[in-house]
C-alpha cells in the first residue's frame, strides 16, 4: 500500500514538472543563419533582421496544407505589415522562380517570399515536412515553432505577436502548441544534431 502512495504521488510530482516545463517561454535556442533571395533576386539575411519580429514560414507550392494556409498569412501580413514584424515565406521548390512565381502572382500574396532550392533552410531548422514555422523575436532566438497548418488570421495570433514586439515576451494563444496538417519534406536530408535537439523541444514546448 505505501509503496503505491509512493508511486502514485511521483506520477503526479513528474507530470506537474512536466506541465511547468511546457509552460515555459524560455526560447527555443539562436536561429540558424542564412541568406536566400527573394523573387526579385534580392538576397535576404536573417541575422540583419535583428532587431525586428521574424515571422519564417517554410512551404511548398505542392504541400495542400500549405496552400490552404497561405491566405490567412496574408491576412496576418496586412494587420502587422508597417511595424517592426517581418514575414519571410521560404519556398522549398525544387525548381524556383518558375513554378513559385506564377502561385504566388495566383493567390495575389504581397508579404515577402525566398527561395531556398539547395534546402538550407530546411536543413538548418531540421525541417521534417510542410509547413512549418518559426517565431523569432528581436534577438534572433526562435520562441515559438509551429508544425503543420495553422490559420494564422485569428486575434489571438496578432496579439501573441504584438505582445512579443511590444514586451519581448511570448504569451502563445489558444490552440498554438497543437500541431495541423502537414506533408514530408520531400527529399529532405537528416537534419544535423543541433537541429534534430531544436525539433525536440519546440514539439515538446
Amino acid at each position: 500500500m505505501g509503496l503505491r502512495i509512493v508511486l502514485a504521488v511521483g506520477v503526479v510530482l513528474v507530470a506537474l514538472a512536466v506541465a511547468l516545463w511546457q509552460r515555459s517561454d524560455e526560447p527555443l535556442g539562436q536561429a540558424p543563419d542564412f541568406v536566400l533571395p527573394d523573387l526579385g533576386g534580392k538576397a535576404v539575411r536573417l541575422s540583419q533582421l535583428k532587431g525586428k519580429v521574424v515571422f519564417l514560414n517554410v512551404w511548398a507550392t505542392w504541400c495542400p496544407p500549405c496552400r490552404k494556409e497561405m491566405p490567412t498569412m496574408e491576412t496576418l501580413y496586412q494587420k502587422l505589415k508597417g511595424t517592426d514584424f517581418v514575414m519571410l515565406a521560404v519556398s522549398e521548390d525544387a525548381d524556383g522562380l518558375k513554378t513559385v512565381v506564377p502561385y504566388v502572382n495566383e493567390g495575389a500574396y504581397t508579404f515577402p517570399v525566398l527561395l531556398d532550392t539547395a534546402g538550407e533552410v530546411r536543413a538548418k531548422f531540421g525541417v521534417t515536412g510542410f509547413p512549418e514555422t518559426f517565431i523569432i523575436d528581436r534577438e534572433g532566438r526562435v520562441v515559438h515553432h509551429h508544425i503543420g497548418y495553422q490559420d494564422w488570421s485569428g486575434p489571438g495570433v496578432e496579439r501573441s505577436l504584438r505582445t512579443l514586439m511590444s514586451e519581448g515576451a511570448w504569451t502563445g494563444w489558444k490552440g498554438s502548441e497543437t500541431a495541423g496538417e502537414a506533408r514530408p519534406a520531400q527529399g529532405a536530408g537528416p537534419p544535423s544534431a543541433a537541429a534534430r535537439q531544436r525539433v525536440r523541444r519546440a514539439r515538446a514546448a
